[in-house]
């Protein structure tokens, strides 16, 4: 048995709604709204019997996606959203992007903020950290 590929990445929100907005502005699509329920879930998450509402969100190429939940039942424990970078076991989503500055434009005009500065590493990239929909990190790196 070997690994095949990593198949999604998993962030809880408060709306979906919000967040599947947020990631569409940065480029990636929706490619399907379900709500998962009950025992059997529950089996999988170790929470019991659940409710969730998940939007699944794959990049352009089609090799990467991100699974938005919103747990109805039972309701989140806890809240990362402002956890600093640093942080044990924090997450972030990295998207190579091109027009950097323009995407950071359009995503604080809805509301993200820019963590630190857009910043140049080597002549390779350029990236920042924004903290978008739901408070949510996403690292941003444009090819040079």
């Amino acid at each position: 048995m070997s690994l095949i590929k990593m198949d999604n990445v998993g962030i809880v929100v408060e709306s979906l709604d919000h967040a599947i907005a947020f990631f569409t502005e940065i480029g990636l699509k929706l490619e399907g709204r379900a709500k998962v329920e009950g025992e059997w879930a529950g089996r999988v998450t170790g929470l019991g019997n659940q409710e969730v509402e998940i939007a699944m969100m794959v990049t352009p190429d089609g090799h990467s996606r991100l699974e938005l939940s919103r747990f109805l039942d039972p309701p989140t424990v806890a809240d990362h959203r402002a956890a600093p970078v640093n942080a044990l076991g924090y997450l972030r989503v990295m998207f190579q992007v091109s027009g950097i500055d323009e995407l950071v434009t359009r995503l604080c005009d809805q509301g993200a903020e820019l963590v630190g500065e857009i910043v140049q590493y080597e002549n390779i990239y350029r990236l920042c950290y924004i903290r978008g929909a739901e408070g949510i990190l996403v690292g941003l790196a444009e090819k040079l």
